[in-house]
């Protein structure tokens, strides 16, 4: 449903998605807290991480409690991160820009804030351990598998994404392996690559080249930034992903328009 000139509902929806991205926003922080941690993440318990007090459900209501509890724990008084709370709203405020840039409801809406999500995920994760874990990849694999039964053009829509995840991924891949043979070290990690081939099944392939070389300019500003040798490349990759959501079809219509006038 295309709500283009319907103010009103804008409002109401983008509201409502605002809520909802702060509350996954706090509940990514919480996968990526116990991976990188090493705890069972699925049915584990919310705990304090210096007094190991279980927290309640009135210290887990995302960028509210944080403010109300003056960004300290309830129990122990120890300072807590801001991270948490930057997160949540950086969630929602994701969640917000991906919906004004469609304005449209539909399954597709619904398939690419599963995949910020994702992506917000495995970030957290690879900046803390450098390790992109194999689940988040498949949440988005089958995350893109279901939206197959949901788009008109099946044949096409699956055409396009393999053609892009193998292409893109696959000359990533053979470009790392000449890397690591002239460098005699290792020059991206395997999980870049998966993580290449998963962005790649929603983008298709001209997208995707977009993608490989936003992802590697954003990966240099971080390096001149952060002034490191090594920095973990999954953000960058996340962070072209969502950029190319957003204006991709218009940097694809630009680009095309250069040799068909």
């Amino acid at each position: 449903m295309n709500l283009s000139g319907n103010n009103v509902l804008i409002i109401y929806v983008s509201f409502f998605l605002f809520i909802l991205g702060t509350i996954f926003g706090s509940f990514i922080n919480c996968v990526a807290d116990r991976i990188v941690a090493g705890r069972d993440w699925i049915s584990g318990k919310s705990i304090c991480e210096t007094c190991k007090h279980e927290l309640g459900p009135l210290d887990l209501i995302p960028v509210f409690s944080y403010i109300f509890l003056k960004g300290k724990c309830r129990y122990c008084g120890t300072k807590l991160s801001s991270r948490y709370m930057l997160t949540e709203l950086f969630l929602g405020t994701s969640f917000v820009l991906y919906f004004l840039n469609r304005k449209t409801l539909d399954y597709i809406l619904i398939r690419d804030l599963i995949l910020i999500v994702i992506l917000l995920g495995l970030s957290l994760v690879d900046l803390v351990s450098y390790i992109i874990p194999d689940g988040f990849i498949i949440a988005g694999i089958v995350n893109w598998l279901v939206s197959i039964f949901f788009v008109s053009d099946k044949l096409d829509y699956v055409k396009g994404g393999l053609i892009g995840a193998f292409v893109i991924s696959g000359l990533i891949l053979c470009v790392s392996l000449i890397m690591d043979k002239a460098l005699g070290k290792e020059s991206l990690g395997g999980g870049d690559v998966k993580l290449l081939f998963m962005v790649c099944l929603y983008t298709g392939v001209f997208k995707g080249f977009f993608l490989l070389f936003l992802s590697c300019v954003i990966g240099l500003l971080f390096v001149l930034l952060l002034k490191k040798e090594k920095i973990p490349f999954g953000p960058s990759i996340s962070m072209a992903t969502f950029v190319v959501m957003l204006y991709g079809d218009l940097v694809l219509k630009w680009y095309l328009s250069l040799f068909l006038g």
